[in-house]
């Protein structure tokens, strides 16, 4: 089954494949349609400048296509990727990441989203440096100093642990966490990969032979 194109372009939901978090909306027309079926990357149609448009070309933030799928009217698709580095051009994960609205009750279990918006705070800090920002001091420091800190909180974790103080285990967690996020983003790596990693772990059992070494079994 093809999409229908009589009818101009056609919204292309973009999925991120492990986390299942909508990135983008955009639009494809026949060309870029089939263009990300040949390079199995996502290539769209702007329309503010009338032209195709390779996601990622530019910033490197290219996006594998896992699966693509269409609607019962076949005139829109649901593109499933594995995305390399942020979708949004503030460099947010997502493009989605302003809240207009949110029911009360619903509040407290979508406070596991925190993760993601603070990978979206460091990405956007990394796109758009903002003066006296730790984050971007971090980042202008490099590798060496970031992995220092990793280090040196992953040590704060165990004595607030071996010291039976949950209050400051928290506290370091936290800390170790965001240092963390920042290593991930500096050397280009996404909380979507770690996701998927988790989930391929996840669903790994036992240590058979002729599994996939490189995948850890919990």
């Amino acid at each position: 089954m093809k999409p229908d194109f009589s009818k101009g372009l056609l919204p292309a939901i973009i999925v991120d494949e492990a986390s299942k978090e909508v990135l983008t909306l955009a639009y494809m027309n026949e060309e870029s349609y089939q263009k990300t079926l040949d390079t199995k990357e996502t290539w769209l149609y702007s329309r503010s400048r009338e032209e195709l448009w390779h996601k990622g070309a530019t910033s490197g933030n290219t996006q594998q296509v896992v699966s693509m799928t269409l609607d019962c009217d076949q005139d829109s698709l649901v593109v499933y990727v594995r995305p390399n580095g942020p979708a949004c051009h503030t460099g947010a994960t997502s493009c989605f990441h302003h809240t207009v609205y949110q029911d009360e009750t619903t509040e407290q279990s979508n406070q596991v989203d925190i993760i993601d918006q603070v990978m979206d705070e460091i990405d956007a800090r990394k796109q758009e440096p903002v003066e006296n920002s730790y984050t971007n001091y971090l980042f202008d420091k490099g590798i060496d100093k970031i992995s220092k800190k990793v280090i040196e909180e992953a040590g704060e974790v165990v004595i607030a642990a071996k010291n039976q103080d949950n209050r400051e285990l928290v506290n370091e967690v936290s800390d170790l966490l965001y240092h963390t996020f920042v290593l991930m983003r500096n050397q280009g790596v996404s909380l979507g990969e770690v996701k998927e990693e988790l989930a391929n772990r996840s669903l790994t059992k036992g240590n058979s032979k002729g599994e996939r070494p490189e995948i850890k079994k919990w």
